[in-house]
């Protein structure tokens, strides 16, 4: 089973009501329109496509209309995914959401705070033969916060966890806005830290302690491994900032995923899905274009300022 996470970078509807984005509003002088909402479309889909995961949570999903409107053009290309979910009590303007080929015992939102500076959290429950497995997506504050926000999001995210049971097969998927050394990336950036040197990634979700290949890496109670830490480092990387590699979309998994027994990581099986088209001029991310004047208008082309990532997992 592959599980992948992408965010797709603001897939906006056409709507005329919920937009908070001023150059997402539809029909208006940044030509966000008929025609480049359905050229956004088909390029996200393009890339879901070639991406053909089981379970892919989204990121920067405006609403269930547009995640539909996705979905039924997946459908167009040959990919059906029957089953999907929004993460929309909340009305922010970008939401989380998933796709999936196998269902879901149920979907609901972990509430980080009541205020819109937070997304909600998505929790769904899945079941594959015998086996439970919880599949949480994230969406964490962005890089113009410091990371108390994000420490916000994580200590939430951390006390469902331990409603559960940090012994159940728990995968961890989405944008955490952290590279999966976050605690040491941004000790170089004090506008960042405002925590002692403490983040939500490394810190509450203790994947510090675990920064070997998964076939190397030894059980450490209550904590979470980042699967970044069994691909090559080079490769560890979905988002480029100002030249620089950075790995905002993580994968993580309970430890009771990595004990081979009953539902457990294919090693070495992590990786960013980085074709050609998806690269502008082989060097970063194509990201959706938008000019840069005064009234910023949409050109038509373009993905998302991110990459997919995936992972596989094995069933007995």
């Amino acid at each position: 089973m592959k599980i992948a996470t992408y965010n797709v970078e603001a897939l906006f509807d056409l709507e005329k009501k919920g937009y908070k984005y001023k150059e997402y509003k539809p029909y208006g002088k940044s030509l966000w329109n008929k025609k480049n909402y359905n050229i956004k479309l088909n390029n996200i889909a393009r890339v879901i496509k070639d991406i053909d995961a089981d379970i892919i949570a989204l990121q920067e999903i405006h609403s269930l209309n547009a995640l539909k409107d996705l979905r039924f053009k997946l459908k167009q290309k040959g990919l059906y995914y029957k089953y999907y979910k929004i993460a929309d009590k909340k009305d922010s303007a970008i939401k989380v959401a998933v796709l999936s080929k196998i269902p879901f015992i149920y979907s609901k939102e972990v509430k980080v705070t009541s205020t819109y500076k937070y997304r909600n959290i998505q929790e769904l429950k899945f079941k594959v033969g015998k086996n439970n497995f919880y599949l949480f997506n994230n969406h964490w504050k962005a890089k113009s916060g410091p990371e108390s926000m994000r420490m916000v999001s994580a200590k939430k995210l951390r006390d469902r966890i331990e409603e559960i049971g940090y012994d159940k097969n728990i995968i961890l998927v989405g944008d955490f806005n952290s590279h999966y050394e976050e605690n040491i990336l941004f000790l170089k950036n004090r506008r960042h830290n405002d925590t002692n040197g403490r983040t939500g990634i490394n810190d509450i979700l203790r994947t510090k302690y675990q920064t070997k290949k998964a076939k190397d890496t030894k059980y450490k109670k209550d904590s979470f491994y980042n699967l970044w830490y069994d691909a090559e480092e080079q490769d560890r990387y979905s988002y480029i900032f100002r030249g620089n590699k950075e790995a905002l979309d993580n994968i993580l998994v309970s430890q009771s995923i990595l004990d081979k027994k009953n539902m457990y990581y294919k090693d070495s099986s992590i990786r960013n899905i980085s074709k050609d088209y998806m690269m502008y001029k082989g060097k970063y991310p194509y990201r959706w274009s938008i000019s840069k004047a005064r009234t910023p208008k949409h050109k038509g082309k373009g993905y998302s300022d991110h990459l997919p990532v995936i992972a596989t997992f094995i069933f007995n």
